[in-house]
């Protein structure tokens, strides 16, 4: 845990999945203390259960959490953002916003938060619960330095941050944060293949899994144009060319672009 965290308390309005990954990660990425955490959400006692693993420390409501809280996480659902902030916004206005509701932008939290309240808008992943996440970072964002680097302090230990303008922060959202479904299909669809031919399904679901977490590894550690690494791996007359030939008869690209255009709409 870094000496900058080691006594701040971070609060999460909602205990979704997204808001429980980010608890996961913090803990078992030594980022925070589980009694450093606080949370509340609809239903209590089922928010006591889904705490209890980690030690975080439920609440019975928002007002509570951002009343003992340095940074609040806004993990709520987008339509609920307003609703929730409406009554706590004088204790909001002491402590650092960090808003994962998707479509919420600085400028749009400007509307309902109180004048000068510091915040910031983030789009995690739910890699980040085993240290392995993306954070998009809005660039646009009220924070001192000192604060701004807080926020960086937690969740860049457990998340690559990636700063992009307001104008692409859902596009940047959607290839983050939308498509490990996709990419979860994909290596389903791999693993259904070996088991078609034989392999065990827990030896084909590691396979596929390590597979496209080295792959994307390799890609983020030099940089190489996906293009070049698939050259690399297909020699003239190969199995692997066949098997790229066979993907592009059928549409294999124009699909994953279909996915991103049909979140965004």
């Amino acid at each position: 845990m870094t000496q900058q965290l080691s006594d701040i308390t971070v609060g999460f309005i909602g205990y979704g999945a997204m808001a429980q990954a980010m608890a996961q990660g913090f803990v078992d990425g030594g980022v925070l203390e589980g009694g450093q955490i606080l949370a509340c959400a609809g239903h209590y006692d089922k928010l006591v259960d889904s705490t209890s693993a980690l030690g975080v420390r439920p609440m019975h409501n928002a007002t509570e959490v951002a009343a003992a809280s340095d940074i609040v996480i806004l993990a709520v659902k987008p339509n609920l953002i307003e609703e929730v902030v409406t009554p706590i916004l004088h204790e909001l206005a002491n402590s650092i916003v960090v808003c994962v509701a998707w479509g919420w932008t600085f400028d749009r939290l400007e509307t309902v938060l109180e004048d000068h309240t510091p915040h910031i808008s983030i789009i995690p992943n739910t890699p980040i619960a085993v240290g392995q996440g993306v954070s998009v970072v809005e660039d646009k964002h009220n924070l001192t330095d000192y604060q701004a680097e807080l926020v960086r302090a937690l969740l860049e230990p457990v998340s690559m941050l990636e700063t992009v303008d307001t104008a692409h922060m859902s596009q940047a959202g959607t290839i983050s944060s939308c498509a490990p479904a996709f990419t979860a299909m994909y290596i389903e669809a791999l693993a259904d293949a070996g088991v078609q031919y034989g392999l065990k399904r827990a030896s084909a679901y590691r396979l596929a899994a390590k597979m496209v977490e080295g792959t994307g590894a390799l890609q983020v550690s030099d940089g190489r144009l996906p293009a070049a690494m698939k050259d690399a791996v297909c020699s003239p007359g190969g199995a692997t060319i066949r098997g790229v030939v066979a993907l592009e008869q059928h549409g294999f690209r124009g699909d994953v672009i279909s996915a991103v255009q049909a979140v965004e709409g």
